[in-house]
């Protein structure tokens, strides 16, 4: 009987030294052969699994101890699936914390202002941490996989840094791209400026998309967006060169020549009166608002200064001084 308890007793005091060993290691950290170590827990995995993946990915963690350590606070069947990264210093308890939350590893894909769709796709397709469904895929195609009614892609998606985790698809890129610049644009044209020369939220896009490729300084976005919306009320043809660059699509070789200019075409600006068919670019968030809020001048014109700023005139008369003084003379 007294061998007995005293294996009990053993057997306790073993058991406590086990736990209090096990407390003590999840406060210490972790120091990594390298500075980051990557590794992926598969959907369904088993604590006893997740527990050699990161070992077997060079986490030097003892298998055994960080599945004790997970099973005695409850926390083996709350960890959740998907790509991590780790840094040397973290802790056995905070690694746990980590797999708890999802804190999975997200990676960056920056889409500029101004690119058109051709360009966007381009730069989306060349992104090797993507899963890649889309090729082989139209613009028509691509616009019903991901919902959307329009016919045609330019301007529908939104120029930001998306932050994704691995295994998310192209699609879904396009898609939050998509639902972004639906929410920025209704949200531009809820706090629309009175009488403007709209008859649609698309073409308050296309316009938006002009401005986007014309301004070359933030404080002139919305003086450049006068201009245009001036010209419309008039109806004066916008004449802008973007326009016909985007028109020209391959053909165009960097230099825009004159027979371009009066060449009549669907976005040709010089010999169209009104807005083109369809955006010419992604406009971001303040080329919307400056489209839909243009400043209250009544400028007809303007002409870069050759430092990213534009002059403004409100007649053609300083408009061809402001050329002669900008640009002729240059």
């Amino acid at each position: 009987m007294k061998s007995g308890l005293r294996l009990l007793l053993l057997l306790i005091i073993s058991a406590g030294i086990s736990v209090a060993t096990a407390m003590f290691w999840v406060q210490q950290p972790i120091k990594l052969p390298g500075d980051k170590i990557e590794f992926t827990i598969p959907p369904g995995t088993s604590m006893r699994s997740i527990s050699g993946l990161i070992s077997a990915a060079g986490v030097p963690i003892p298998p055994l101890l960080l599945n004790l350590t997970a099973r005695l606070q409850q926390r083996a069947h709350r960890l959740k699936a998907g790509t991590y990264q780790v840094e040397s210093g973290i802790t056995p308890l905070t690694l746990l914390d980590k797999l708890e939350r999802g804190d999975v590893l997200l990676l960056e894909l920056t889409v500029p202002e101004g690119l058109n769709f051709a360009q966007m796709r381009a730069l989306i397709d060349a992104d090797t941490d993507l899963q890649h469904r889309t090729q082989g895929m139209d613009s028509t195609q691509l616009l019903k996989a991901i919902g959307a009614s329009e016919a045609h892609p330019e301007g529908l998606f939104f120029p930001d840094t998306y932050r994704f985790s691995r295994g998310t698809t192209d699609l879904d890129i396009f898609k939050l791209a998509y639902l972004a610049q639906q929410k920025n644009l209704t949200a531009a044209w809820q706090s629309r400026a009175a009488n403007l020369p709209y008859a649609s939220t698309y073409e308050a896009l296309t316009l938006a998309s002009i401005v986007e490729k014309e301004t070359g300084r933030p404080e002139d976005r919305a003086r450049v967006a006068a201009v245009f919306v001036n010209r419309l009320r008039q109806g004066m043809p916008l004449q802008t060169d973007p326009t016909v660059i985007y028109g020209l699509g391959q053909k165009f070789d960097g230099n825009l020549r004159k027979n371009q200019l009066v060449t009549d075409g669907a976005y040709n600006t010089y010999t169209r009166v009104g807005l083109p068919p369809t955006p010419i670019s992604m406009p971001g968030r303040a080329s919307l608002i400056a489209a839909l809020n243009p400043a209250d001048t009544d400028d007809l014109y303007f002409v870069a200064r050759g430092d990213g700023s534009s002059e403004f005139s409100n007649n053609l008369n300083d408009h061809n001084k402001a050329v002669n003084k900008f640009q002729k003379n240059h």
